[in-house]
């Protein structure tokens, strides 16, 4: 016998003595962990503790492909303190102690994103059936919010897994997927998305007669390991060494993680639980911690499409050039069904970029994220070709072509004349002003720009670039593709550049700058690094193209040295020379035998003065980097290139690798204080010119001591 019973998030569905409970949040894309959800949770426990008809309880989501996809991160705004902090991690505590001490057997039924709190309440169930979904991925990825999982994640996840797997996680916030989840013992068992109920009910009723004890799925070496406090003591140390290896000490939430584990081991679970709540409040209010959680929202709202209402529906995409840039589009394209015209001037050409796109797929099958039938029906969606027929179907056209003007203006027209009015025109160009691309076309008002950053698959912004003349309905178009191709956006208005390039070029001519006074690749590279940067600027030269490089500084050195700036005409000369990075094997670092270990190519000093080189204080590489790069982003605000500091700061960090854990260059200007910046720049104007004078606007808000962001 079935009876239902709806109520807010949950609805309820009595099956032969087992509550099947759905949660469904209203009006909401995805189920959050609130406080609404946990007062409903203390409800369903109450009645499942008191109801003796009740047999057990399923817990499984209303949503197509999520679970639970976290803690609500909006709870944060209405907490300030540290205690306040510790509180909501102890009131999480509670209820998850609730399920996980319930005489009656609790399963949680997953399927789609599963993340933070919400893989924290399936730890904390007695039992965890996950669907073989590929888009079933379980994580507690707290560690990029700059927090450690605070409703016993670090205490339970270690216990079930084991210590090694459990740090891998949370340390790097890296996503479990369902097979995953079987080898390592999260999963009890894998299921069909359907069979989900079925099994649920199936292991309530088995777990009622007799209650089991999880598998152990540790290799004989880690219960070796783990099974001691000498062996957990390397285990931690080793963790311990290689995340301040990777963080520079930047982020203080890997070690806390690690101690959470630690103490959690050494002291019982109970203490473990409440030293993990007193940690979860002391991160919540670091600055690192802040700004990351701030990126986060800001990140949440770019999801949201300015005009919405005026985007047309985009069914077919044309993409001219199968090349790196070309096939990465291609490939993120046709991820959300999107079928792909990929069009290169020879059809050899454009099956090669086909080619690349296969064996990344392939890739994916063998870690079981994709099927061998997902794979090739993704791959149906590509057009290999070497002509535009076809293209009169096309409602959006990426041209990622060479960096040259002449070229793409010659396509603007080819595109028109195949096209139909309302094809959109998009250029994938880096720096090239998007007007002058378009000077000459017919429909104006339809060319955009859409700049990818390389490799197009990993990363994670989108830059769209509209020009005055550009339709409101073709940026709003625009914009609904970047997001469905899984990607972050921003807008921003045409010029030089647009806002990207025009700041990365002022951080790379100060590199080059610097290496003509003397300073070595290797401090440069290791500052930065130190910095908070992914990678230092000259290894970046390399990965982007020294040729690139040149080219950029070409296009933008005239607007620079109009405001008296010092440029380095190095780039152009190294090209000139043969140099062109990690393509040719030519760069600032040596590329031979495919060596992974980088070692610097000491012929590139011959073009600096020589091999003698100077150390400089990190501290003087670390300022004029970044403050050239930091007053470019105020000077863009300023010329209304941008539309908003978040757009800047989201922009810096997931296209150029500005540190997560300052915010971005306004929220880093806002941390610092305005005064304090305008101080370090004024010291550095008189040292080193007029590249270092601060904008207007950043004088502004010193005089006024104020920020760029409202919180």
């Amino acid at each position: 016998m079935t009876t239902k019973k709806q109520s807010g998030i949950f609805k309820t569905e009595i099956t032969d003595g087992v509550a099947v409970v759905t949660l469904d949040t209203p009006g909401e894309k995805v189920n959050k962990l609130n406080e609404a959800l946990i007062d409903e949770f203390s409800e369903l426990l109450d009645r499942l503790e008191s109801d003796d008809d009740l047999t057990g309880a399923v817990l499984m989501s209303g949503k197509p492909e999520n679970f639970i996809a976290g803690a609500d991160i909006e709870m944060f705004k209405t907490r300030e303190t540290a205690e306040e902090m510790t509180e909501l991690s102890q009131t999480g505590h509670d209820i998850l102690l609730r399920v996980e001490k319930c005489k009656k057997p609790i399963v949680a039924g997953i399927h789609g994103s599963c993340m933070g709190g919400g893989t924290e309440l399936a730890l904390a169930c007695h039992y965890r059936v996950v669907s073989d979904h590929n888009s079933t991925k379980i994580g507690l990825p707290e560690v990029k919010l700059g927090l450690l999982p605070g409703m016993g994640g670090t205490q339970r996840l270690p216990r079930l897994i084991g210590i090694q797997k459990a740090l891998t996680y949370m340390l790097t916030g890296k996503n479990m997927y369902s097979y995953q989840a079987k080898k390592t013992g999260f999963a009890n068992e894998t299921v069909h998305q359907h069979a989900i109920k079925e099994a649920g009910i199936k292991a309530v009723k088995k777990l009622s007669k007799k209650r089991g004890s999880n598998p152990d799925k540790r290799s004989l070496v880690e219960k070796l390991l783990e099974g001691n406090p000498l062996g957990r003591s390397i285990i931690f140390s080793q963790a311990l060494k290689k995340t301040m290896g990777q963080t520079k000490g930047n982020y203080p939430s890997p070690p806390k993680i690690i101690e959470s584990v630690k103490h959690g081991y050494k002291n019982g679970f109970e203490k473990g639980l409440q030293n993990e709540a007193r940690l979860f409040g002391e991160l919540a209010v670091t600055p690192e911690s802040r700004a990351l959680v701030n990126l986060f929202f800001g990140m949440t709202d770019a999801k949201k499409i300015p005009n919405e209402d005026l985007k047309k529906d985009v069914k077919r995409i044309g993409v001219l050039g199968a090349g790196l840039m070309g096939s990465g589009i291609t490939e993120v394209s046709i991820d959300d069904g999107y079928h792909v015209w990929l069009k290169d001037q020879s059809l050899e050409n454009a099956a090669k970029g086909e080619g690349e796109i296969r064996k990344n797929l392939d890739k994916k099958v063998g870690k079981r994220i994709l099927s061998e039938f997902e794979r090739d029906e993704k791959l149906s969606l590509i057009h290999p070709t070497d002509s535009y027929n076809g293209f009169d179907k096309v409602d959006l056209v990426i041209e990622a072509v060479f960096e040259d003007l002449d070229l793409k203006r010659k396509i603007v027209k080819e595109v028109e004349k195949h096209g139909s009015e309302k094809t959109i025109f998009a250029s994938n160009t880096s720096s090239l002003p998007i007007s002058e691309i378009a000077a000459e076309a017919n429909h104006p008002e339809n060319i955009i720009g859409m700049h990818y950053f390389s490799p197009v698959q990993k990363m994670p912004l989108l830059e769209i670039i509209k020009t005055d003349q550009t339709a409101e309905w073709v940026t709003a178009t625009a914009y609904d593709v970047g997001i469905r191709q899984g990607k972050t956006v921003i807008v921003v208005n045409d010029g030089p550049g647009f806002y990207t390039t025009r700041i990365l070029a002022p951080f790379m001519n100060e590199a080059l700058l610097l290496m003509e006074e003397g300073a070595s690749i290797e401090q440069l590279d290791k500052a930065m690094k130190q910095f908070g940067f992914p990678v230092g600027p000259m290894a970046l030269f390399d990965e982007v193209g020294i040729d690139v490089g040149a080219h950029v500084a070409g296009v933008l050195s005239d607007k620079f040295e109009a405001r008296g700036a010092k440029t380095s005409k190095k780039a152009a000369e190294l090209v000139e020379a043969g140099y062109k990075g990690r393509k040719n094997g030519k760069g600032f670092y040596k590329y031979e035998n495919g060596s992974k270990k980088k070692e610097v190519n000491r012929e590139i000093y011959t073009f600096f003065g020589g091999g003698n080189r100077k150390q400089f204080k990190d501290e003087e590489i670390q300022q004029r980097l970044s403050l050239v790069m930091v007053n470019e982003a105020v000077l863009c605000l300023q010329e209304d290139v941008l539309m908003s500091p978040v757009d800047g700061d989201l922009g810096a960090i997931l296209g150029l690798g500005f540190p997560p854990f300052l915010g971005g260059p306004f929220r880093y200007i806002d941390r610092e204080g305005a005064g304090e910046i305008v101080n370090r720049m004024n010291t550095l104007e008189k040292t080193q010119g007029a590249r270092f004078k601060a904008a207007d606007i950043l004088r502004e808000k010193a005089v006024k001591s104020e920020g760029f962001h409202e919180g």
